[in-house]
């Protein structure tokens, strides 16, 4: 196994920043490779070094976001944990990466965020709907599915854009029950 240089793992972890706050200063179309250059403090050669260009980095961050978000999923059926439980960590991650996911949802990007996001709510929740329940005997599973997903896709946009006014094992806790609910 090869050892990453931490010089490298520096700089990108420096120009995932900078994209990200540049993407809150102004629209995405506007920011240059220059810009991001000098808010990473790396040149221009550090960027393609790592980066086709500004359209690669940024897909490559929301890929990362979304596989750790499937790799919790993941652990969680592993774990068995129920809804509640499985949120709080989500809801934790949202919080811990609080400037990537308010810029994801205010930004002109974030149809494409949010289209991502919905993919992974829809694999990871389809498996899960159950219409032998009496609440959900005379729905057809699709639209289960798509209620679900988007409820929730807003709930965490709401969270996010009002600066997360509960903490998230109370807004988990809160979604958890819904999806008890309904799934």
């Amino acid at each position: 196994m090869s050892k990453v240089d931490r010089r490298v793992t520096k700089s990108q972890e420096a120009i995932k920043k900078a994209i990200i706050e540049l993407m809150s200063e102004k629209s995405f179309d506007d920011i240059t490779i220059q810009d991001l250059a000098d808010r990473a403090n790396v040149n221009r050669g550090t960027i393609y070094l790592h980066y086709l260009d500004k359209f690669d980095l940024l897909d490559r961050l929301i890929d990362e976001h979304i596989n750790v978000l499937r790799v919790m999923c993941e652990e969680a059926t592993e774990m068995e944990l129920d809804f509640v439980e499985s949120n709080v960590g989500w809801f934790e991650y949202f919080e811990s990466n609080y400037s990537f996911f308010s810029t994801m949802l205010a930004s002109s990007q974030a149809s494409y965020f949010r289209s991502r996001f919905l993919e992974l709510l829809i694999e990871e929740i389809k498996n899960d709907i159950d219409t032998t329940k009496v609440i959900n005997r005379e729905l057809n599973e699709e639209v289960i599915l798509q209620f679900v997903v988007t409820s929730f896709v807003g709930t965490v946009e709401w969270w996010i854009t009002k600066e997360m006014p509960f903490p998230p094992r109370v807004i988990a806790e809160q979604l958890g029950m819904l999806l008890d609910r309904i799934l």
